[in-house]
């Protein structure tokens, strides 16, 4: 059974965010395998992968916002750079030999599900605005999905 089951009250309306949020989930229930396991090897991996795709997630996010001239686009992208250094920290106490997997899964959750409920939600309108001009959406994915491989 899954750590945590995405829920449609998730979905903020935009596809291709709704699944990279998705695949966020995938990772979590990944590390909760690794967690139930002992085995810190998938730990390892898990945590290399959940780093690098946030990190695409969050680029990919960043560029619709600054596409959409979304008015919070530097707190947002300043709340993303925190959580980045924050799993940052986490990797270095996994190097340094701690279990850092409970404390880890538990706070991706909790951050990933406030963030999507009230910072993604906020601006939702904005880029699905953007979206609507097919010109925009289709040279906004093309740019972005250029470098974002899932």
């Amino acid at each position: 059974m899954a750590y945590w089951s995405w829920d449609s009250s998730y979905d903020i309306g935009i596809e291709a965010i709704d699944n990279q949020h998705r695949k966020i989930v995938q990772y979590i229930n990944e590390l909760h395998e690794a967690f139930v396991l002992n085995d810190k090897s998938i730990v390892k991996n898990t945590l290399s992968h959940i780093t690098d795709y946030i990190i695409s997630h969050f680029s990919f996010e960043e560029e619709l916002m600054r596409e959409a001239q979304f008015p919070q686009f530097i707190r947002h992208k300043s709340i993303h750079d925190n959580f980045v250094s924050n799993i940052g920290r986490y990797k270095i106490a996994f190097n340094e030999g701690r279990d850092i997997t409970g404390q880890l899964m538990a706070e991706l959750q909790i951050w990933l599900t406030h963030h999507i409920l009230h910072e993604d939600k906020a601006y939702k309108e904005c880029v699905q605005k953007m979206l609507s001009d097919e010109d925009k959406k289709s040279n906004i994915f093309k740019k972005a999905f250029g470098s974002f491989t899932e």
